[in-house]
């Protein structure tokens, strides 16, 4: 397993990053809150997991080891992928999702994107005893506000929706929401809202 990466970043995108290690450039997919700490052209370290399917290899990037133990963890339960899985994570910080968990908040689990009633409650039942409830909640970094209109922020943050398996009119309108609520909203922070919201709409 690729347990880390370090290098130069060449790219970021609103979904995946491109991280150079020894002359190759390897595209590691990653939540919004990860890339935003992101610079290009300026050395980063994410923990890493490589993902192997019958026709891919996909290389999935943390800002820490904390957040990479989860995203492996979500996924022991039946039902739930990698892509699931990162989405739990990105809409959900490392300690609201165990709270959620150890607490059996099922209101807090439905927020993320594809997961119902029965599946929080799975989640539930699978890793409750898995996870213990922090003290606190930490108050998460704010995002960097990204270069470029709303208008391409739009088009960016709706592109990576549909990327996640959302079709594209409730994704627009998902979008559109948070931009009327908050216009200067940066891509990743825009990404996460909409994800959140789509994931209360289900």
């Amino acid at each position: 397993m690729i347990a880390s990466v370090r290098g130069p970043v060449l790219e970021v995108g609103l979904d995946h990053a491109v991280v150079e290690v020894g002359g190759v450039g390897l595209a590691v997919h990653a939540t919004p809150s990860t890339l935003a700490g992101l610079r290009r052209g300026v050395e980063s370290r994410l923990a890493t997991t490589l993902i192997v399917r019958e026709d891919s290899l996909t290389l999935f990037g943390f800002a820490d080891a904390d957040e990479r133990e989860l995203f492996l963890l979500v996924q022991t339960v039946s039902g739930i992928g990698p892509r699931l899985a990162l989405a739990t994570i990105a809409v959900l910080e490392p300690d609201t999702l165990r709270r959620a968990l150890a607490d059996g908040d099922l209101t807090t689990l439905q927020r993320i994107p594809g997961v119902g009633k029965k599946s929080a409650e799975r989640l539930v039942v699978e890793l409750r005893d898995k996870v213990a409830a922090p003290a606190t909640v930490p108050v998460g970094a704010s995002a960097t506000p990204a270069a470029g209109g709303a208008g391409g922020r739009r088009e960016q943050v709706v592109e990576a929706l549909v990327g996640l398996g959302f079709t594209a009119r409730p994704a627009e309108q998902a979008v559109d929401a948070v931009l009327a609520r908050s216009p200067d909203a940066a891509a990743a922070e825009l990404l996460r809202s909409a994800l959140s919201s789509l994931g209360r709409s289900r």
